[in-house]
């Protein structure tokens, strides 16, 4: 089977956990044990989130105060590189020697006039409490929302048009390459409307779910996984009625209301690939992968399941 998989941000490098590169390698390292045994059965195309690292770039380039901070398709396109190579090299310490890996450079097209360009819901960055958030956000002019008990700062996440890549990471998996590929959700780009073919960086990060969702659906892959630190989707999540889905047909689940800057995302780009393929998509822990794959863990959603199926 071909496989493409979506690690998220905070599974790389955990919520509130110092933001070192030793901690981002032991969680990839982590990763990579899960994944090892699915590169060596399948296909694997592995995209993952940058939420934090590209947040903590922005915060570095803020402190040299001689430059203005780069911006963020810029920043996308570092951690994409920084994060593909632990990846490949983590990854590679558990594959055997021949089995090659590639990390693309994803551009991903947007549309300059999204109106989630008017919303900002896409975190990034390290959480905050309130006082320094406030603080943050009257110096730099930076947008933050809550985010469970602690605030976090928020950008435009447009909706992924085009994935300018797809030929090559097609050629590289026809040669059973894995490919890391629209990291962090790609680079963002837009067609400037006033001149033909200029393509220039755009001031956002698109959702990674999303974008490798497009990228599963374009590659005509037979699973789609996004593997997070949650073991599957919850309805009334942190209540005392929560109860974790195990299998959902896409119309019952997309019905459902979920929180806009987490699972939100995860549940529509999973919809949307069980909905246009009639394939399998799958929500749910980075250390369960197996039993996901085998839909004893997580969530799956499927086109062939009816209604909601709730786990005992």
């Amino acid at each position: 089977m071909l496989i493409v998989t979506a690690l998220g941000g905070n599974a790389l490098l955990r919520r509130g956990q110092p933001m070192t590169a030793e901690n981002q390698r032991e969680n990839i390292r982590i990763a990579a044990r899960s994944l090892a045994p699915v590169a060596l059965e399948h296909d694997l195309v592995v995209g993952h989130g940058n939420g934090p690292q590209v947040g903590l770039l922005a915060l570095q380039g803020a402190a040299f105060t001689d430059v203005e901070t780069y911006p963020l398709d810029v920043l996308g396109a570092e951690t994409e590189g920084m994060i593909g190579y632990m990846i490949e090299q983590e990854l590679g310490n558990l594959l055997p020697f021949e089995r090659p890996f590639a990390t693309l450079l994803t551009m991903i097209e947007v549309d300059s006039q999204d109106p989630a360009f008017q919303n900002p819901t896409k975190f990034i960055g390290p959480v905050y409490a309130k006082d320094d958030a406030d603080r943050l956000a009257a110096a730099k002019g930076w947008v933050f929302k809550a985010d469970g008990d602690k605030w976090r700062r928020v950008v435009a996440s447009p909706e992924p048009k085009r994935i300018f890549e797809l030929r090559p990471i097609k050629w590289l998996l026809e040669h059973h390459t894995i490919v890391i590929a629209a990291g962090g959700g790609g680079i963002p780009a837009a067609y400037d409307p006033g001149a033909a073919r200029k393509l220039a960086g755009i001031e956002c990060v698109i959702d990674k779910d999303l974008a490798t969702e497009l990228l599963a659906r374009e590659l005509g892959a037979d699973l789609y996984v996004m593997l997070t630190d949650a073991d599957a989707v919850y309805v009334d999540w942190g209540k005392p009625t929560q109860r974790a889905i195990r299998r959902a047909a896409p119309e019952a689940l997309a019905a459902m209301t979920f929180a806009a800057g987490s699972m939100g995302p995860k549940v529509d780009a999973a919809c949307r690939f069980a909905s246009a393929t009639g394939k399998r998509a799958a929500i749910g822990e980075l250390s369960q992968l197996s039993a996901v794959l085998a839909g004893e863990a997580g969530t799956t959603i499927d086109a062939a399941a009816k209604g909601i199926v709730y786990a005992t």
